[in-house]
């Protein structure tokens, strides 16, 4: 275990070492040995000096930054709210069809089975209304109108007429009690607002 952690902290200083080793120099009496030194130092130079930003450019970009925000904070926001669940509700209860015909006595199924059971062209005396001649059925339907549109009315009236009649009930009951009050305290309540109210 030890062997192995000495060979791993080995590669890994070698490998810094090795980056850093200079590139080998030419020799003094070639024409390259006095540009070989120079080069880099321009190159150095070079590089401080053409860098691709100017850190006094976005000095002076960021003090003169324009006054007005690019986002305008007081500008309101724009929201939208689309429901479309109940554009395919309606579009479901549009494929519905309700009849809006009265239901006959017994229901529709009990009519249709006596449509059946008992044919109109053979049994004329079985069917619905069949038992009344046209004067009944002419009384009946001038009873279901009366019974209808005026019934109501007539029950109204009766029914005002009977609240005012208990109202005045009460008023006298409160009244007899009242002057009974009174005649039971002394000197018949004179004196007493409520004996007073009662316009002796």
């Amino acid at each position: 275990m030890r062997l192995s952690a000495l060979l791993f902290m080995a590669i890994a200083l070698a490998a810094p070492a090795h980056a850093q080793q200079a590139p080998p120099s030419a020799p003094a009496d070639s024409p390259r040995a006095d540009q070989g030194q120079a080069a880099p130092q321009k190159q150095a130079d070079g590089q401080a000096l053409h860098l691709p930003v100017s850190l006094d450019k976005i000095k002076e970009a960021l003090q003169n930054a324009p006054s007005t925000p690019l986002l305008k904070i007081d500008e309101r926001p724009t929201f939208r709210v689309q429901i479309r669940e109940r554009q395919k509700i309606e579009a479901l209860l549009s494929t519905l069809h309700f009849k809006n015909e009265p239901t006959p006595a017994g229901g529709i199924y009990m009519q249709e089975q006596q449509r059946l059971m008992f044919n109109p062209v053979d049994n004329p005396l079985v069917q619905p209304y069949a038992a009344f001649n046209q004067g009944e059925l002419l009384t009946i339907l001038i009873e279901n109108l009366v019974g209808k549109y005026l019934a109501g009315k007539a029950t109204d009236a009766i029914s005002k007429a009977e609240r005012a009649r208990a109202e005045a009930q009460a008023k006298d009951e409160v009244r007899s009690a009242v002057a009974e009050y009174c005649n039971a305290q002394p000197n018949a309540g004179i004196g007493l607002q409520i004996c007073s109210s009662l316009g002796r």
